[in-house]
């Protein structure tokens, strides 16, 4: 009779082991499958021209979207630029005045903020940035998506500096530095890990978000780049990949289909390095004490 019991047990011990591994791989498939699906449709249009070139016009064959490229590099630039220091020093807040009644208000509001829509954020920043400038422009593109990026920043930030021993930070202040050198110098360095990880994945967070920026940064079929008058630049329209991706996949245009999914390959790709990189910063800077 025991032996019976055992028996039984370990059957359904192995069943759900099965079950479990059969879930996984249910999960795992369409993952995999849109990942087949799109490097094989836009593997097709990547080549030099397509780093190089602007879009052609409607009817002529070719082109690229280097401007599509450059845009985002630079609306991405600008937002974490403006997020990294907020996040950052929200997250120090956070992890330092934890139970406080500003503190708990604070996390509640980013946590809001993090399920806050994205579209619902480009609309905001078009009634508060773009209609009282007068146009479009890659600076209120880069606002929406350093607003997206600040909680996944801050959140990773406090998560981290919570695993750091308090003992580190008294050690360091009995030594007689001051609090702002420890904090800057002592604990922030030790969760190097977790902030790295946070930003890195913030960044791919925002990567491919569109309705923001159709809202915001609206694009601009043609480079605008001026390196010596960057703060005009990102006054003007801009185009990036999202919208490249968005605008080309809605027409009617052949061509402009396989730009479009040329672009979801290479957003795709960079998106996938990102989380390679977070890995591998995490396991390299990962907190041990």
């Amino acid at each position: 009779m025991k032996s019976q019991a055992i028996t039984f047990r370990r059957i359904k011990d192995i069943f759900v082991k099965g079950l479990i591994i059969l879930m996984a791989g249910c999960s795992v498939v369409p993952l995999v499958a849109i990942l087949y699906y799109v490097f094989k449709q836009g593997i097709e249009a990547i080549n030099w021209d397509f780093f190089t070139q602007l879009p052609k016009p409607v009817g002529e064959v070719g082109g690229g979207i280097a401007n599509a490229i450059l845009g985002s590099f630079l609306i991405i630039l600008v937002a974490s630029i403006m997020s990294i220091p907020f996040g950052i020093s929200i997250g120090v807040y956070l992890s330092e005045h934890g139970e406080t009644k500003l503190s708990y208000y604070t996390r509640l509001v980013v946590d809001a903020l993090q399920g806050i829509p994205s579209i619902v954020i480009g609309i905001v920043i078009y009634i508060w940035v773009v209609k009282p400038m007068g146009h479009f422009s890659a600076f209120s593109g880069s606002i929406a998506l350093g607003i997206m990026m600040i909680p996944i920043i801050a959140r990773s930030t406090e998560e981290t500096l919570k695993l750091i021993p308090f003992s580190l930070k008294e050690a360091s202040l009995a030594l007689g530095v001051p609090y702002y050198k420890t904090m800057l110098k002592v604990i922030i360095p030790s969760g190097l890990s977790g902030i790295l990880s946070g930003i890195i994945l913030s960044i791919a967070r925002i990567t491919g978000e569109t309705a923001p920026l159709l809202f915001t940064a609206f694009g601009n079929p043609f480079f605008n780049f001026d390196i010596q008058h960057p703060i005009h630049t990102m006054l003007t329209p801009m185009s990036s990949m999202p919208l490249i991706i968005f605008n080309y996949a809605t027409s009617p245009y052949d061509d402009w289909h396989r730009l479009a999914w040329g672009s979801a390959f290479v957003l795709l790709v960079f998106v996938l390095l990102l989380n390679i990189i977070t890995k591998i910063a995490s396991r390299k800077w990962k907190v041990q004490f």
